[in-house]
């Protein structure tokens, strides 16, 4: 038998004790692990728990050492020591664990921890509003196609966009169709009624033959055909020379009048009468043609037969007219350098003899009668009428007694109603303006 020394089998006793020890406060697997470190007294184990941590207190270890308390269970994968010097058991992160922990997980919890609370709630609103955005725009682009596609879709069409001079050729084509019917004719005068309000369209309308067209409508049977083309006509000539110089020079004035001379509708004959205006308006030379083709005498003879007084007083008012912008062309005269042209168009208007005609052919007690219509506007046409007459009607008003007892009776009604517009705060108003009107005839006929 060998002997041992006394100190050696003290600590062969030591160890025996302590895995009794162990093997009695628990089941789980225990591994001593040789301290390769050097580390002296320490001996390290690797600890694997299999049982149900729920009933046991688990510790948590770090990357240092740490004293285990008694009964204490560890989790798995940690490395667990007895101190030979304390005889307590200790515990830190075994290797992986160690190295996740000084690795990954430290920088991700270094990160998480720079965020503060109002960073988290910015970072969380951005979130949401890019969201928000990107469902609205998905929104958008369902409602809207690509314009690549509009690009192709529109190339596929050929569309074809008209200039208005193309619109009106194709419009008079169809209108000179035999094919065409009434009514498509009606709409076609109405859309270039609607188009020659500007100056260059009916400017180009008339280079392009359309006002042979709307002369054949004049003559047409179909009275709605003659009050569309006189339509046309007199918005096309409206404050436009070129147009009223070709029209008249076409004989559109003498067709007018021959309308105006026949039996006609009243609807057609507004439209013609407003196409004669159109043409007369600032243009001397259509006003000479005018009385020298005894227009006068039809508008006397229209004016006598119109009992509702509409017509009347589109006669009057354009009557009024021609005398007015002679007189005003009369005034300008006064400084000729102001208008190269003036010299002429005075030349012009004074071969119009147009109050010696009003004089001759009986306006002078004709438009009078006017003043006997209850319509407040038609005696303010009468009543301007007969003021630019005046100077050449003079004697014929102060023998007219009907003419004064109207003037007198119509003074006193519209007084009252003067006082009656200075009570609601219109000291001049509409009736005050007549009563002026009035005061300044008798004027002129003492």
């Amino acid at each position: 038998m060998r002997l041992i020394s006394r100190g050696a089998a003290l600590w062969l006793l030591h160890c025996c004790h302590i895995a009794s020890v162990l093997g009695q406060t628990s089941e789980s697997a225990l591994t001593v692990v040789e301290n390769k470190g050097g580390g002296g007294d320490d001996e390290e184990e690797e600890v694997t728990i299999d049982e149900d941590e729920g009933d046991l207190e688990v510790a948590q270890p770090t990357e240092e050492w740490q004293t285990l308390k008694p009964g204490q269970a560890v989790p798995a994968g940690s490395h667990v020591r007895l101190n030979l010097q304390t005889g307590q058991r200790e515990v830190r992160l075994g290797e992986e664990q160690l190295k996740y922990w000084t690795q990954e997980h430290r920088e991700k919890e270094e990160t998480q921890s720079s965020f503060s609370p109002d960073e988290l709630k910015r970072a969380m609103k951005k979130i949401k509003e890019d969201q928000s955005d990107t469902d609205q725009q998905d929104s958008v682009a369902s409602k809207y196609r690509p314009l690549e596609e509009l690009k192709r879709d529109l190339a596929q069409l050929e569309m074809l966009v008209e200039t208005d001079a193309q619109i009106m050729r194709r419009l008079l084509e169809q209108f000179n169709s035999s094919n065409s019917t009434t009514e498509q004719r009606l709409s076609i005068l109405l859309e270039l009624e609607y188009m020659v309000h500007q100056v260059d369209n009916a400017q180009t309308l008339c280079s392009m033959g359309g006002l042979q067209l709307i002369l054949q409508g004049l003559n047409s049977s179909d009275f709605r055909l003659q009050e569309s083309s006189a339509f046309v006509l007199g918005s096309a000539a409206a404050s436009n020379p070129a147009v009223q110089v070709k029209a008249v020079e076409s004989g559109a004035l003498q067709t007018l009048l021959t309308i105006l001379a026949t039996t006609q509708p009243l609807r057609v004959k507004k439209k013609v009468l407003f196409a004669v205006a159109s043409l007369l308006r600032h243009f001397p030379y259509a006003q000479r043609h005018f009385l020298s083709h005894g227009g006068l005498q039809v508008l006397s003879e229209l004016f006598r037969a119109d009992g509702g007084g509409v017509l009347r007083t589109r006669i009057v008012t354009m009557l009024n007219d021609m005398i007015s912008e002679k007189e005003l062309i009369s005034q300008a005269g006064l400084d000729p350098a102001l208008d190269a042209s003036h010299q002429e168009r005075v030349r012009q208007y004074s071969k119009v003899s147009l109050q010696g005609e009003l004089l001759e052919k009986g306006w002078c007690s004709l438009v009078p009668q006017l003043l006997e219509s209850t319509e407040h506007d038609y005696r303010e046409k009468a009543l301007r009428a007969l003021l630019a007459m005046a100077p050449v009607c003079a004697d014929q008003y102060r023998s007219d007694g009907s003419l004064l007892g109207s003037l007198l009776s119509l003074r006193d009604q519209y007084q009252e109603m003067v006082q009656s517009e200075m009570i609601v705060g219109e000291e001049n108003g509409y009736f005050a303006e007549i009563v002026e009107l009035i005061d300044a005839l008798q004027v002129k006929m003492k």
